[in-house]
């Protein structure tokens, strides 16, 4: 089964051999897609005697059709450090009028005595995505 779908690809801008490229949806089978974002927060784990906070907001994903997003955020600085974490979103659960994302990883590892933390967590409702 084929479905029509038209978008456009953004270059990332970097100048390694591992850059990326964004493609952003703008019509599914022939309607409109809308681009929206999550917000997400939450604390790691405690390892190696203290946690990191963190918060942001996924990249835009279209709404209407089974879809992910990438995330990516830096921890609070603790223990004198931060940790960065990254990943993709679950599949989209459904809400009354929205949806949600669980999210689960481990940050990088970092600090003087070096380690990483997990963490988990569900995204907040979506919201419209605006350039």
């Amino acid at each position: 089964m084929e479905i029509p779908i038209t978008g456009f690809v953004m270059h990332s801008g970097d100048s390694d051999s591992e850059h990326s490229h964004k493609l952003f949806i703008n019509s599914w089978d022939g309607r409109p897609v809308n681009l929206h974002v999550h917000p997400f927060k939450g604390n790691t784990t405690v390892d190696d005697g203290h946690y990191h906070h963190y918060a942001g907001v996924t990249e835009p994903a279209p709404s209407g059709v089974p879809h992910v997003h990438n995330y990516y955020a830096e921890t609070s600085f603790n223990d004198q450090h931060t940790h960065l974490i990254r990943g993709t979103t679950g599949p989209a659960i459904p809400l009354p009028g929205g949806h949600y994302h669980r999210f689960e990883g481990y940050t990088t590892i970092n600090g003087r005595t070096p380690h990483a933390h997990r963490y988990s967590g569900n995204t907040g409702d979506e919201k419209e995505y605006r350039q």
